[in-house]
């Protein structure tokens, strides 16, 4: 079988390989080995500080939803991408998806400013410059840090399953993600990448690796499509002709 390493947070990527066909799931053992753990930040001891309450909100991840207040009724929440849209809507936010990027995001804002304040709620580590960009165009908008994102190095188990293995899929998600991938090499194993984006891209390109790929959009279902090709593609090398 070929592996598979999911690098994400435990939940998102059990969620990753349950959405997999059941098709490419028999023909891949699943590695989960999280680079990256959230955890929360004290919150303000004041709720007004977060902005939530004299505006509306601005999440560019589903971790961000998961971390936050819980909103008022008819706050607004604008998103990043359908997951993180389905995560505000299911709180309780009156959630709208701005597109599938932070470019996509401040240019539907700058199109149509928000009347109301609005409030970034963010981890420590976030792209995009979503706030100061709303700002140049004047919006009114301001951060609010609520998680950090820890690295995480291997355990054990998880560093003689991956050597164990002839070939590695290993699909990664965060540019962040993807830093701490390199600076955990060596691999004993083929690796096979697949970049979530061109920014998930960079750090891997000095990697010594079989081949790299990049979606062509950045969502679950365009990575998903990539993994079940590769796992498609390795399935019929490893079995050789037999496998046709």
């Amino acid at each position: 079988m070929v592996g598979l390493l999911m690098t994400r947070p435990r939940v998102a990527a059990e969620r990753f390989v349950e959405d997999l066909p059941a098709s490419t799931r028999a023909t891949l053992q699943v590695i989960y080995a999280p680079l990256i753990r959230t955890t929360p930040l004290n919150p303000p001891s004041d709720p007004s500080e977060h902005g939530l309450f004299s505006g509306d909100a601005i999440f560019s991840s589903a971790n961000g939803v998961r971390y936050s207040t819980a909103p008022v009724a008819g706050q607004n929440a604008y998103c990043v991408g359908q997951r993180t849209t389905q995560a505000a809507a299911a709180k309780g936010w009156r959630a709208i998806c701005c597109g599938l990027d932070a470019d996509a995001l401040v240019q539907t804002l700058t199109d149509v400013p928000p009347a109301a304040p609005l409030t970034h709620l963010r981890g420590v580590h976030s792209r995009g410059d979503i706030v100061e960009r709303l700002r140049l165009v004047g919006i009114n908008c301001r951060e609010y840090v609520i998680y950090d994102q820890i690295l995480l190095p291997y355990d054990s188990e998880v560093r003689i399953a991956m050597d164990a293995q002839a070939s590695l899929i290993v699909p990664l998600f965060s540019p962040r993600t993807a830093q701490q991938f390199v600076k955990l090499a060596p691999y004993c194993a083929e690796l096979h990448l697949i970049a979530f984006s061109k920014a998930v891209a960079d750090p891997l390109k000095g990697l010594k690796c079989k081949d790299l790929q990049i979606c062509k959009s950045p969502t679950a279902t365009a990575m998903r499509t990539l993994v079940r090709d590769a796992a498609a593609s390795l399935a019929r090398v490893e079995g050789g002709p037999s496998a046709q």
